[in-house]
């Protein structure tokens, strides 16, 4: 209750002092690529439940569309390529900079996500878990987690699990506060983000 509490109120004071920063990256999107502002995919969430996540789309619909037979990284161990041509411009900068997250903020008030937590799988990839790895659906996925500090989008994706059984099993607010902490320190200097 004091965790779902918490993430209600700093998402709120969030929502209130970004509102001019996402309007910019709103404009932005719209005056650089044609299609949706929002990039929205359905991700497994706490027991297993599916939800649809938000994010600010980074990719050209249309590049996305005649790429789709290209060959990229394996997604089950690496989930993101640093060279996707998909990747707009601004895209590559919303990236950088974990500005195209922002609209998890929704998920996070709507109750399917927290602001700290595992990573928000897709289905597809859930499917193939063994059964130890559902282990991490027993919390609500987070915004940022104790993987995004370890590597982001350098690290396997069989290494997420690990990492985020590691944070359930030692779940605090104070751990929460580390995290969110060291998420900063992480994005600012844009340790695997692409």
């Amino acid at each position: 209750m004091l965790k779902r509490t918490w993430d209600i109120v700093v998402c709120c004071l969030l929502l209130c002092m970004l509102v001019p920063v996402l309007v910019l990256v709103a404009v932005g999107i719209r005056l650089t690529d044609r299609g949706p502002l929002l990039f929205i995919q359905t991700r497994v969430g706490r027991d297993g439940r599916h939800f649809t996540i938000f994010k600010f789309r980074t990719m050209s619909s249309e590049r996305r569309r005649r790429t789709e037979s290209v060959a990229f990284v394996d997604r089950r161990r690496v989930h993101k390529s640093a060279d996707d041509p998909r990747v707009t411009p601004l895209g590559r900068v919303l990236r950088r900079t974990s500005l195209d997250e922002l609209p998890q903020i929704i998920n996070v008030l709507r109750g399917d996500m927290s602001l700290v937590g595992p990573r928000p799988e897709l289905p597809c990839i859930v499917d193939g878990y063994q059964t130890w790895q559902h282990a991490r659906h027993v919390v609500r996925p987070g915004m940022t987690g104790w993987w995004q500090v370890h590597g982001r989008g350098l690290q396997p994706m069989h290494a997420h699990t690990d990492l985020d059984l590691y944070y359930i099993e030692r779940a605090s607010l104070r751990f929460d506060l580390h995290i969110l902490a060291r998420t900063l320190l992480v994005v600012a200097r844009r340790n695997g983000a692409f």
